[in-house]
């Protein structure tokens, strides 16, 4: 589809004051992910506010909370519920509210389509639909009890979904010119907990059946039923494959309507163990059916991680599994206790996308023990401090991770040290140590230090031995690989740089004191460009 939608003059004359804007879009290169909002990368720093609170009643308390934080982006549910409480009318009033808004602040906006499955469940569907079962089904438990969950084998309620959804695109095409919209979450954690898929007799009556010739050549399988394709895995692949046509066929008609980049996102299975079906998400894009999601809904541009686990073991792990050549990366919820700040550094290093925590919103409510206990200015302030960080060279960045190597390192659950592989180079990444030695040194015995909650590293290729670092409560040590050695390695120049008018400027060369034992960042804003050779 072309990148620049055309909008008739009637469409125009509805915001004369809002200039056409190019589509947003993801783009890859060799494997690497970028957001393009106006033509340029954009890393999006995100805030995602509560559930409910998305009526303008609601928005005075999310807007100061989204300041507070240093978002760039708003992440704000549209109910099915709320935009067509009666069949076939239609009310966008709270969209046109949440833009107008937004644009007021200078932010952009994901909106988060709660259709038939919020968190696997129908509570966000118009009562005309979840309290019609005969016209749109539930799914049926293997012991033939209802499930509370629609079925996605249902057309009407696909149909139904497919026709609100739609009409959203379809407002958002004549009304926002300037796409402050920049993404859309289609439904929020599909799947179904406690039954791996539908059981009912049309349920079962497909599932007998031959699955697709391009599954079976992705996955590498044979069978003429699924049963005999997957074996054990054959009811959750069967669910994952029924989840994904859904929603991808919802995303499929949604860009023909406005080309806007679309995701779905994920309740996690544990990332490292095995874990029974029965007991998470199934049918949902967890990380074992991610090939399924791909080949069902390619209208779908990534699938993307919720991530409520607090180890650092973990939450590497769930990284490593979505962030693949074929799926850009975008951690679109997380924990909002300042715990969780730390992993902005591990996220971002592995080339994300972006980075959000939910619940960011001064309504009263939070979900812990998922996130902090409550939400102020004090909760926020490791995320905040963080994206400070890089607002001012967000778009560097993402266009850094499209273009060059990036690497992250976050504070490990332990302290221990990291070691990132540069290529030519490593860089040991240490935590809670002393600006002058080290902390584990025998004559500081009694002053032992604190961990840092809020502790990471981010490092940039600028080009061949010239790296961007920055990160907070944490130092690092360049070293030559085990096998450059003997090769003598020297700090060619360390420069404080800022990021002024498209170009890294110095404001002052580190040296000594300040190099000597690594190069120690704190809770300061400060970014470092380090030239690295040998003798």
């Amino acid at each position: 589809m072309s990148s620049r939608p055309l909008l008739a003059a009637a469409v125009l004359c509805l915001a004369p004051s809002l200039a056409v804007a190019e589509l947003p879009r993801i783009v890859e290169q060799n494997g690497r992910h970028a957001l393009l909002v106006d033509g340029e990368p954009y890393l999006l720093l995100g805030a995602q506010v509560n559930n409910s609170s998305n009526y303008p009643a609601a928005l005075p308390e999310a807007w100061p909370a989204i300041e507070e934080i240093g978002a760039n982006t708003i992440q704000v549910p549209i109910a099915w519920e709320q935009v067509e409480p009666v069949e076939g009318a239609f009310d966008f009033s709270f969209v046109d509210t949440l833009l107008e808004e937004a644009r007021e602040r200078d932010l952009r906006v994901v909106l988060l389509w709660f259709g038939a499955f919020k968190n696997t469940a129908p509570w966000y569907a118009p009562a005309w639909v979840k309290l019609d079962n005969d016209r749109f089904p539930r799914i049926v438990k293997e012991d033939g009890e209802p499930s509370y969950a629609l079925t996605p084998l249902s057309p009407a309620t696909l149909e139904a979904d497919k026709r609100a959804f739609t009409a959203l695109l379809r407002h958002l095409a004549a009304t926002d010119p300037g796409h402050t919209v920049v993404m859309v979450q289609v439904e929020n954690e599909p799947g179904t907990y406690g039954s791996v898929r539908d059981y009912s007799p049309g349920a079962d009556k497909l599932f007998g059946r031959r699955p697709p010739a391009a599954l079976l050549a992705r996955l590498g399988a044979t069978g003429e039923t699924w049963e005999e394709a997957f074996a054990e895995d054959a009811d959750e692949f069967f669910h994952a494959w029924a989840f994904a046509s859904y929603i991808g066929e919802l995303a499929r008609a949604g860009r023909e309507i406005l080309n806007l980049p679309m995701y779905a996102n994920a309740a996690l299975r544990h990332p490292i163990d095995d874990q029974d079906p029965s007991t998470y998400a199934s049918g949902g894009p967890t990380h074992n059916v991610l090939d399924i999601w791909k080949v069902a809904a390619p209208a779908l541009d990534f699938l993307a991680p919720d991530i409520y686990m607090r180890g650092s073991r973990e939450y590497r792990a769930v990284l490593d599994h979505y962030a693949r050549p074929d799926n850009a990366l975008f951690v679109a919820e997380v924990g909002s206790d300042g715990d969780y700040a730390r992993f902005f550094f591990e996220t971002l290093g592995k080339g994300a996308i972006g980075f959000s925590p939910f619940g960011i919103d001064y309504t009263g409510y939070s979900n812990y023990p998922l996130g902090a206990k409550t939400i102020t200015p004090e909760t926020l302030a490791p995320f905040a401090s963080n994206y400070r960080l890089v607002s001012s060279f967000a778009g560097e960045w993402a266009r850094l991770v499209l273009e060059s190597r990036v690497w992250g390192a976050a504070r490990p659950d332990d302290s221990s040290s990291r070691t990132l592989e540069l290529g030519d180079w490593t860089a040991e990444i240490a935590f809670d140590q002393w600006q002058f030695g080290w902390a584990d040194a025998e004559w500081l015995e009694q002053e032992k230090r604190e961990p840092a909650e809020n502790a990471g590293v981010l490092i940039a290729e600028l080009e061949a031995d010239t790296y961007l670092v920055t990160g907070r409560n944490a130092r690092v040590t360049f070293r030559l690989p085990e096998v450059r050695r003997p090769e003598r390695m020297l700090l060619v120049s360390v420069d404080e740089v800022v990021f002024r008018d498209g170009a890294w400027q110095a404001i002052r060369r580190w040296n000594g004191d300040q190099t000597d034992w690594g190069l120690n960042l704190t809770e300061r804003d400060q970014v470092l460009r380090v030239r690295v050779a040998t003798y």
